[in-house]
């Protein structure tokens, strides 16, 4: 408000002094002008003097020095003119800092304040802050969720948009976990909460963002340093061209022309322009420090489980019977897990599901605890479970020993399907590698990303099983936390390094590297504390999306800093032989800057595209 109200005073002091009538007696334009400078020049020194105090410098005292120069040398309409372009410029930088940050305050902005709980009976209005955990609450249709929790309905519709950037709804089943800060998009439901507000996912990404909003980068550091050269270096070239000219005017522009620093305007804008457009992207960076480290590095290291594989029951393989379709025994398999609960079910259902499969109710269904379960489906009466289970004694068909020993000594559940007492179908299922996972690798080497590295506590059958198709560098295998530090350090002694990982035991790890990136929204656990990055969604593809943007990013905050400064020099040399006065060299030297936060700007858009990700990568085995 006060950037803003001096800009209204100098505008409106030009403006008077150009209306003032000839016959004004002692009012003068010089004066008019002077009074509409001088508080800005007044504002300006308290705010130098106390930057000065705390130990900060910047390029302010350019404005100062050219502001009061003006003025002692009877160049009233320099000063105000001056004065205008260095209100305005500061103003011109809120506007482009807030719309930069813009995705950042909205994230914020939404915090969940109140929460309805439902007790003895009753339903009762509290603030957020005040959910315990396992409080009953009900969520209304379009509210966001106060806290984490868990479904107690039979289904909900999320709309996680606003925490994840996935643009359609999820539906949620019993027992799903739920996000606080995602949105109810369909009707009412209730849900049982398993962390308070101060722990949950949204209070964790509301200090990230924090954190984005504050931090430096190396770069902008550097450029508060290199603010302290540029004011005895204008003054240097200003009293040159005085000696050399004789005139006092001629110094005064060359003031003009350095005022402000495209260096300060434009490093911020940018960066913070870059955070905001990660976070556009489900992707959370603690700063512009992480941004600017990010796009430095060279080599990434993947954990494994969880990061690089699902970390759970995934399909792996369909070996179908000869004759049979492995659609249509994938849907007797998924339809008859309908009635079961275990993981191995869930993965069931959950890939028939993938597959576009409809499934069928299954009846007269009885589950033999830890060996399977049987039942008919569409008339066919189906045995899903152990080999023993479902086939007894019988030796197996040449083509089920063909797959039982390609995944030999590996750890994997293997169901066998009987439809109508015959052996159909066998499903292997394990820790399945994710498929976005080889087109995100390839979309980093080409982001300049060189050399790719998975480390997992696993042994090195199942880290060749999941490293195989990815083209990495190198894989270790049965590392301890411990471990995956040194393998971490030792690689970032060679080139900086980023790692991705996602569970507790990935924290040291996250930490030592340059960059660590967590996967997961869960802000309140060790490994997204530990890492300057977390990823929003459950994805791999937001890596090489954060590493494109943090490239392209720092690529336009350097171009904008070189031609901004390469402009003002030449327009300094100008004003130093004359061929520009001071006040055409504040109207030049607001056009510089107005270019380069406008330059700045373009860090919003782009960053990502199929020339950094092809979905069409890496797509995961198919059933046969």
């Amino acid at each position: 408000m006060l950037r803003r109200a001096l800009l209204l005073l100098a505008v409106g002091g030009l403006l008077a002094g150009f209306l003032l009538p000839a016959d004004s007696g002692r009012l003068s334009q010089d004066l008019v002008w002077t009074a509409a400078t001088l508080p800005l020049v007044l504002t300006l020194a308290v705010s130098i003097v106390r930057d000065f105090w705390i130990g900060r410098f910047g390029v302010d005292a350019i404005a100062l020095v050219s502001m009061s120069a003006a003025l002692l040398l009877d160049q009233a309409l320099a000063a105000v003119v001056v004065a205008i372009m260095y209100a305005g410029g500061s103003v011109l930088e809120d506007f482009a800092r807030g719309r930069a940050e813009r995705n950042l305050k909205a994230l914020t902005d939404r915090s969940p304040r109140f929460a309805r709980r439902l007790a003895g009976g009753k339903l009762e209005e509290i603030p957020a802050d005040e959910v315990a955990v396992g409080d009953e609450l009900l969520v209304r249709a379009g509210e966001v969720l106060p806290v984490d929790g868990v479904l107690l309905d039979e289904h909900a519709s999320i709309d996680a948009a606003a925490v994840t950037g996935e643009p359609l709804p999820e539906r949620c089943r019993l027992g799903d976990v739920l996000l606080s800060g995602t949105v109810n998009a369909a009707e009412s439901f209730r849900m049982r909460a398993t962390a308070i507000a101060g722990e949950s996912t949204y209070a964790g990404i509301v200090r990230m963002v924090q954190a984005a909003q504050t931090a430096k980068a190396p770069f902008m550091r550097m450029a508060d340093r290199f603010a302290l050269l540029l004011l005895p270096a204008t003054l240097i070239i200003a009293a040159a061209a005085w000696l050399g000219s004789g005139d006092p005017i001629r110094a005064l522009a060359v003031l003009v022309v350095a005022t402000p620093c495209p260096l300060i305007l434009a490093a911020p804008v940018a960066f913070i322009s870059g955070v905001s457009r990660a976070a556009r992207a489900g992707v959370l960076m603690k700063g512009s420090a992480a941004l600017e480290a990010l796009a430095q590095t060279k080599t990434v290291i993947f954990d494994k489980t969880g990061t690089l594989t699902h970390g759970g029951a995934g399909l792996l393989e369909i070996e179908a019977a000869p004759g049979r379709d492995g659609d249509e025994v994938l849907r007797l398999l998924g339809s008859l897990e309908q009635a079961s609960g275990n993981v191995v079910a869930l993965a069931a259902v959950e890939a028939a599901r993938s597959h576009a499969l409809a499934l069928s109710p299954p009846r007269e269904v009885k589950e033999s605890r830890g060996s399977g379960l049987q039942g008919i489906v569409d008339g066919v009466r189906v045995i899903a479970g152990s080999r023993a289970f479902v086939c007894g004694t019988e030796p197996l068909p040449l083509w089920a020993e063909k797959t039982i020993k390609r995944y030999e000594g590996q750890p994997v559940l293997t169901v066998y399907l009987s439809a109508n007492g015959m052996l159909v179908g066998i499903f292997v299922f394990g820790d399945g590698v994710r498929a976005d996972a080889h087109a995100t690798i390839a979309a980093l080497r080409r982001n300049g990303i060189g050399r790719a590295v998975m480390l997992t506590g696993d042994d090195e059958a199942a880290a060749a099983r999941v490293a195989a198709p990815l083209g990495l560098d190198r894989v270790l295998a049965g590392a301890t936390p411990s471990g995956k530090v040194d393998v971490v350090r030792e690689e970032r002694a060679s080139a900086p390094t980023l790692m991705v990982g996602d569970g507790i035991n990935d924290a040291p790890a996250l930490a030592a590297a340059t960059v660590g990136i967590a996967m997961g929204a869960r802000g309140a656990t060790a490994s997204s504390q530990a890492a300057d990055i977390v990823i929003l969604t459950d994805s791999l593809k937001p890596v090489a999306e954060a590493v494109a943007i943090a490239r392209r990013t720092r690529a336009i905050a350097y171009q904008s800093v070189v031609t901004g400064l390469a402009l003002s020099g030449i327009a300094m040399l100008f004003a130093a032989f004359g061929y520009v006065t001071p006040v055409a060299g504040a109207l030049l030297q607001e056009g510089i800057d107005v270019a380069v936060i406008v330059n700045a700007l373009r860090a919003l858009r782009g960053g990502v595209g199929q020339s950094s990700f092809d979905a069409n990568q890496g797509r995961m085995r198919q059933p046969a």
